[in-house]
């Protein structure tokens, strides 16, 4: 098994990690107490025009892309803190070298090191090339 890289401070990246999980579960319990509160129904049976209920439904689709994002960056988070429970986190998993600590404390949830995170977006921006 690859060894995190000597430097990392792993107990800063854990508790840097802890604190944003509380934080997004936080924003997700604010958006959806803000959610019932103001009900789709609510917001619905207030509007007088098509422009009205366009907007109360743009409302609504935000309020699910943010829970969304959020709950995407805590699986995030939560494979981050596997990787330290496994002693493999700082090592990308791609080419088992070390992240770089600035990546890592810029994206505590890194799990390729810079440059082979750049070949991932590259191989997903292009897509396949059909087979004949």
């Amino acid at each position: 098994m690859p060894e995190p890289a000597p430097e990392l401070d792993i107990p800063y990246f854990e508790r840097k990690l802890r604190e944003r999980s509380a934080v997004l579960r936080n924003e997700i319990r604010e958006t959806l107490l803000r959610g019932s509160t103001e009900q789709y129904a609510d917001i619905a049976g207030r509007v007088h025009d098509l422009e009205e209920a366009a907007l109360a439904d743009l409302l609504v689709d935000v309020r699910m892309a943010e829970i969304e994002r959020d709950a995407e960056e805590l699986r995030d988070i939560d494979a981050a803190l596997g990787r330290i429970r496994a002693g493999s986190y700082g090592t990308c998993i791609r080419c088992g070298e070390p992240i770089g600590r600035a990546r890592l404390d810029a994206y505590p949830t890194a799990k390729r090191c810079f440059t082979c995170q750049q070949i991932r977006e590259r191989e997903r921006a292009t897509p396949p090339t059909p087979s004949l």
